[in-house]
C-alpha cells in the first residue's frame, strides 16, 4: 500500500533580513531546505557546482515561492580554490551570513577517486571542503552571529576516522571512508561550538542528520564512477513509498531545518528523526553519537584539517 501524504513538519520562524547560505541546494535535501528559507524570508544564497541544475532549482524555489530572494554562486567543495573564490566573493559583497548549512556530500563512490587537492574524495568533499569554507566565511559568520549547521549522517554512528591513512590509499573502503567524513564534520562542528564560545565569536553550531529517506546520493552519480542505482538506493525507495521506517525527502529535511532555525535548538546539539532507529519520523533533539563525544578527538580534527587545507589563521 502506498504511504499516506506526509504530514510531519515543523514551523520556520520569519527569517526577513538575514541571509542563509545552502551547500548542496540543487537537489533533494538541500532544494527543501533552501525552498523552506525563501519561503520564510531569508535571502539564500545557492552555492554549486551544476549551473544549469543550480538555475533549474533556483526556477523551481521561485515557482513555489513567488518573490523568493535566491541567488546562485559556483562552488566546487571538491577544490579549496574553488572555496576559496567563494569566501572572496561573498566577502566583497559584505552582506553577514546568518544562516550556513552544511549541507553538500557525495556517498560512497565504487573505486577510490580524489578530489583536485589529492584528497580521497569524501573526505575531502564532505568534511574538509566545508572546514574550509566556514574558515573563508568567518567575518560574516561573526558579523551574522550565525547558526552553522552541519549535515552529517546515521554512518557517523559506526566505524571511524582512519588516522593510520585518512587518504585511504592502502585499502579504499567506500563505507568506512564516508562514515570518517561525516564523524569528521560532526566533530568539527561540535568543536566550532566550543571555540565559538570561547573566544567570543558569536558564533552557535549544531549538528543534524536526515534518516535514511531516498535521496540520490546512492542513486547513478557517473561523475563518482556510479553508472546505475545502487540495490540500496533502490530498497530506500520501495520501503519510502509504503511508509516502512525510512523516511522521505521532505522529512529528511527537517532535523537540519530545526537545527537551523529553531528557536529551541542550541549550540552543541544535535537532531534526527525520531522514529524507530532515527531513520524516519519527525525531527527531535538526539542523544550525541558516542563517536562524537571525545573532545580531544575534535581538537584533533580541527588541527589536522587546518594543517590539510592551509588556514592557519583561524585555526
Amino acid at each position: 500500500m502506498p504511504r499516506r501524504d506526509i504530514d510531519i513538519d515543523i514551523a520556520v520562524p520569519d527569517l526577513t533580513g538575514r541571509r542563509a547560505v545552502v551547500t548542496g541546494a540543487s537537489d533533494g535535501i538541500g532544494l527543501g531546505i533552501a525552498t523552506r528559507l525563501a519561503a520564510a524570508g531569508a535571502q539564500v544564497v545557492m552555492p554549486v557546482r551544476d549551473r544549469g541544475k543550480g538555475e533549474a532549482a533556483a526556477a523551481r524555489i521561485r515557482a513555489r515561492v513567488p518573490g523568493a530572494d535566491v541567488s546562485l554562486r559556483t562552488l566546487d567543495l571538491s577544490s579549496l580554490a574553488s572555496v576559496a573564490e567563494l569566501g572572496r566573493a561573498l566577502l566583497n559583497e559584505g552582506r553577514p551570513v546568518h544562516l550556513l548549512v552544511n549541507n553538500a556530500g557525495v556517498m560512497t563512490p565504487p573505486a577510490r577517486r580524489t578530489t583536485a587537492d589529492g584528497f580521497e574524495l569524501q573526505f575531502g568533499t564532505n568534511h574538509l571542503g566545508h572546514f574550509a569554507l566556514v574558515g573563508h566565511l568567518l567575518p560574516l559568520l561573526r558579523a551574522g552571529r550565525a547558526r552553522v549547521t552541519s549535515q552529517i549522517s546515521v554512518a557517523a554512528n559506526r566505524n571511524a576516522i582512519n588516522w593510520d591513512d585518512l587518504a585511504w590509499e592502502r585499502s579504499y573502503d567506500g563505507m568506512r571512508a564516508y562514515s570518517q567524513s561525516k564523524i569528521a564534520l560532526g566533530l568539527f562542528g561540535l568543536e566550532l561550538d566550543r571555540r565559538s564560545r570561547a573566544a567570543g565569536w558569536g558564533i552557535t553550531s549544531n549538528l543534524a542528520h536526515p534518516g535514511v529517506a531516498p535521496t540520490s546520493l546512492l542513486a547513478a552519480r557517473p561523475e563518482v564512477g556510479r553508472a546505475k542505482d545502487t540495490t540500496g538506493v533502490r530498497l530506500i525507495r520501495a520501503l519510502s513509498a509504503r511508509g516502512i521506517v525510512v523516511g522521505t525527502v521532505h522529512t529528511a529535511q527537517l532535523p537540519a531545518l530545526l537545527a537551523a532555525t529553531g528557536p529551541e535548538a542550541t549550540g552543541g546539539g544535535f537532531y534526527g528523526p525520531s522514529g524507530p532507529g532515527h531513520l524516519g519520523g519527525p525531527p527531535a533533539e538526539q542523544r550525541l553519537y558516542g563517536r562524537l563525544r571525545d573532545a580531544e578527538e575534535a581538537r584533533r580534527v580541527w588541527d589536522v584539517s587546518g594543517e590539510l587545507v592551509g588556514a592557519p589563521a583561524w585555526v
